[in-house]
């Protein structure tokens, strides 16, 4: 029921954004070139949908294997620097210049270096994610409920027992903070290096639609990608709640 609630509230959105959009076009009689309407975009999926189906799955694979390797990647990299503090002076300055570069100034090196196929998007999709999980999961991991932290000083817990016991368990909440994000942050990476270089991929798309002026074969794959993102976000949400089922939520 939490599932069928969750999608008719979606479509509800959905069909009145479509409304508006097509009361746009028709009321400011928009060139199709410059806005398509709702229909044109609608023929564009019929007589392409093949073809814009098997791009998005390129995007979406691209973009599944970033999220999953940048989630594992930000997760052991706060467990190290709160395990060895030595570790957060020196990785830090490192992470916070990746994170200060432009994802736009990064994409064209890593496309030389990695090539125009999966490896240099999955790696884009990292660079975008981790930050966030690495610094949210690394806030939960520091922030100890008090009588906790008094309680493993008082048996003298060890450092990595203390982290599994106390530490791990009390950071989900905050984790969980740090996936959402990623969710929806992850295709950002992976349609960036798309931009850049790539065989195929949504952003590859709508480069080629851009220059034919196929405006609609270029919403259509918007369109695609933000149905793309809906899914990795619901999926994540709900993952969520079994990683943290104490918590209550509104």
């Amino acid at each position: 029921m939490r599932v069928l609630g969750f999608l008719l509230k979606r479509c509800a959105g959905v069909a009145v954004a479509v409304l508006i959009w097509a009361a746009l076009v028709h009321f400011f009689e928009i060139p199709p070139y410059m806005l398509p309407g709702p229909e044109r975009v609608f023929v564009a999926f019929q007589n392409q949908g093949l073809f814009l189906l098997h791009h998005a799955s390129i995007t979406f694979s691209e973009t599944l294997l970033g999220f999953v390797f940048g989630v594992a990647a930000g997760c052991l990299l706060a467990i190290l620097i709160w395990v060895f503090p030595v570790a957060k002076r020196a990785i830090m300055p490192t992470i916070l210049v990746t994170q200060a570069l432009p994802v736009f100034a990064i994409a064209p090196i890593l496309v030389l270096w990695l090539g125009f196929g999966l490896a240099s998007k999955i790696v884009m999709a990292v660079l975008v994610i981790f930050f966030a999980v690495t610094s949210t999961f690394y806030d939960g991991l520091r922030r100890l409920d008090p009588g906790l932290s008094d309680l493993s000083r008082l048996y003298r817990v060890s450092r990595l027992k203390e982290l599994w016991v106390f530490r791990l368990p009390s950071a989900m909440p905050a984790l969980a903070s740090g996936l959402r994000i990623a969710a929806v942050f992850a295709p950002i990476g992976a349609i960036v290096g798309e931009w850049v270089g790539a065989k195929g991929g949504l952003a590859f798309i709508m480069l080629q639609s851009n220059a034919r002026m196929q405006t609609d074969v270029m919403f259509a794959a918007l369109i695609l990608l933000a149905l793309m993102v809906l899914l990795l976000r619901f999926a994540v949400d709900h993952f969520t709640r079994f990683l943290v089922p104490w918590q209550v939520e509104d």
